[in-house]
């Protein structure tokens, strides 16, 4: 198989203006700039410019249309629950201080300058993410459309790629290490539902170490701790742990081989023949 690098791409004739946006945003965020305002302002100036500067009058003028009222009214934070808002687990000090910025996250891929937008998509959540994480390393990569829980129970190293429609579902915890990719769709859990009753849940830290590729639509369960350098294939279900340099594949998954480069030991002798 070929070796295909991303390309780098010319600057763009406008890159000016997302730098001044992003230094001005990192600049109020390091400040300690009430978060609910100016994700409120943010959206505001990218969505209706024209209530910049009087959204708090115009959010109350009953000359306007209602459902304009009420678009205005949902980019303030205040205005709008999320489901994690729900859960009784949810530590609401904590979560108060993150949610502004995950409305700002997934307001911004619904608008113009967001959407398909991938330079600066992964800029702004690049700028984010350390705000909403309990850690983040270096040159984290998001694409748009990925969601999470609480967000502040995520650990990530350097290095973590997260494609598009990702939910990372940090209920109980999730802890990425370095060099980690999430594909397209796939889904992280750390919390599970008992059969009887559903309001009885479990809260479980789910682990991927360093290395390790979760690929296309495939998920992990609450709990599961993936090894280093390990591969859950497209659509599987990890619904145990997965051993180190091992590929699993289907539902639940199962080792199917051992990836060329695993160390030499004796759980990588041979490869597990699928079944």
């Amino acid at each position: 198989m070929a070796i295909y690098p991303l390309r780098k791409l010319p600057e763009l004739p406008c890159s000016g203006i997302e730098t001044q946006w992003l230094e001005k945003l990192g600049a109020d965020l390091a400040s300690g700039t009430d978060r609910a305002t100016l994700c409120r302002r943010t959206l505001c100036e990218i969505a209706y410019p024209e209530f910049a500067n009087n959204w708090e009058t115009a959010v109350v003028d009953t000359k306007l249309p209602v459902a304009t009222r009420l678009a205005l009214s949902a980019l303030d934070p205040r205005n709008v629950t999320l489901e994690p808002e729900y859960y009784a687990e949810c530590d609401d000090a904590r979560f108060q201080k993150v949610k502004p910025l995950l409305w700002l996250w997934y307001s911004f891929d619904r608008t113009v300058p967001g959407g398909q937008n991938v330079e600066l998509g992964v800029q702004l959540r690049r700028l984010l993410a350390p705000y909403i994480f309990k850690r983040c390393g270096e040159n984290f990569k998001a694409f748009q459309y990925v969601e999470f829980s609480f967000g502040y129970n995520m650990e990530v190293g350097d290095n973590v790629v997260v494609h598009r429609y990702v939910l990372l579902d940090d209920r109980g915890g999730i802890s990425l290490g370095n060099n980690v990719s999430i594909s397209d769709y796939a889904n992280i859990y750390s919390h599970t539902h008992s059969i009887v009753d559903q309001r009885d849940v479990t809260d479980a830290p789910t682990r991927l170490d360093d290395g390790v590729r979760i690929t296309y639509h495939a998920t992990v369960l609450a709990g599961v701790h993936v090894g280093e350098q390990a591969m859950v294939g497209a659509m599987a279900v990890a619904t145990k742990d997965v051993r180190p340099y091992h590929v699993y594949v289907g539902i639940p998954a199962k080792s199917v081989r051992v990836k060329p480069n695993a160390p030499a030991g004796p759980e990588n002798l041979t490869t597990v023949k699928r079944r």
